[in-house]
């Protein structure tokens, strides 16, 4: 095969708004079926994407043989169990993040991924796909900072529509969810490691009952990363990276527009030097990395455990701010 056949199921509006079209102006993805609970909703996103096949279940989809991997952007809660149901009927995997509602669900994502070994599954978290971050990780193996000592994360943005799925509790909205798993993501991608301890602070909207400003601090033992995520902020981005000898700043770190160049700015001694890097679709790169994985039988570039990862710390913030107190990861 020269290309991956993909499936999607849901017609969700990330997905037909921002990863198909970025999927299919790639070298390796062919998106050749979409799939909706209510046939004419995948029938008239095929029309409007130009999807040669529309199915009314899940199920349907599934079942053709004419699909190597599914991209699924289904609501949280059901992230894991289609995902499994997926690899089931032989196909790879490419799911929406956070990975799952809990940490022990999306170990039961990665058990019946390890029992697939020849299927590829994993967190559908484009920024890593972005060169700026390969940038950052260069330049911070590089010693440009110095001894990397803390990080600071913002996310956060102004939505208060209560048919917003993001403000559901029940299927897995609110800010940590939504945004904050960028923050923790990437604060533990530019550590390179697990944080040991976790304090959370976590103010819930009263209606909603769903998380919609929260700030945590993470240590890593040898450094420290603070973050702040919300719902109800006005919208703005920033990641921040302090060494012994200089700093990073990444402007837009997670969600940069594909027609936009990206700003890294570096600080070492008395010079500070600003980086640019060219407009890309991190969509795009992130739908060719898996397909190219599954085409050369090659390790995708992030492993399934590191969605788990990212849950437990989640789940650590919230538990902390219950508690009032540090809790371990």
């Amino acid at each position: 095969m020269e290309k991956v056949r993909w499936g999607v199921i849901s017609t969700a509006r990330i997905g037909t708004t921002r990863v198909i079209p970025a999927m299919q102006a790639g070298r390796f993805c062919d998106v050749v079926a979409i799939a909706s609970r209510d046939l004419e909703s995948a029938q008239a996103a095929a029309t409007q994407l130009g999807i040669p096949k529309a199915y009314g279940s899940y199920e349907e989809l599934l079942a053709d043989a004419g699909i190597d991997a599914i991209y699924n952007p289904l609501p949280n809660h059901l992230h894991v169990s289609w995902s499994i149901k997926a690899l089931e009927a032989g196909k790879h995997v490419l799911c929406e993040k956070p990975l799952a509602m809990s940490a022990a669900e999306a170990g039961m994502l990665l058990d019946a991924a390890n029992q697939r070994p020849e299927l590829k599954v994993t967190e559908a978290f484009m920024y890593r796909h972005h060169p700026q971050w390969d940038r950052v990780r260069q330049l911070l193996d590089e010693g440009a900072v110095g001894t990397l000592r803390a990080t600071h994360s913002f996310f956060t943005y102004y939505n208060v529509d209560p048919d917003n799925i993001r403000n559901i509790a029940a299927v897995g909205g609110g800010a940590l969810m939504d945004i904050g798993c960028y923050c923790i993501s990437g604060t533990r991608y530019v550590f390179g490691s697990e944080p040991q301890r976790v304090l959370g602070i976590v103010e819930h909207d009263p209606e909603f009952k769903t998380d919609r400003l929260s700030s945590a601090v993470l240590d890593f033992g040898d450094g420290r990363a603070t973050l702040t995520c919300a719902t109800q902020l006005s919208s703005y981005q920033r990641v921040t990276i302090l060494g012994t000898e200089g700093w990073l700043e990444v402007e837009t770190p997670f969600t940069p527009a594909p027609d936009h160049a990206c700003r890294v700015w570096h600080q070492r001694g008395q010079t500070t030097d600003e980086l640019v890097i060219a407009p890309v679709d991190h969509y795009m790169l992130q739908g060719d990395n898996f397909s190219r994985a599954v085409l050369d039988d090659t390790p995708l570039p992030t492993p399934l455990l590191d969605a788990v990862n990212n849950m437990k710390v989640i789940e650590a913030v919230f538990r902390s701010a219950e508690r009032g107190a540090w809790v371990g990861v």
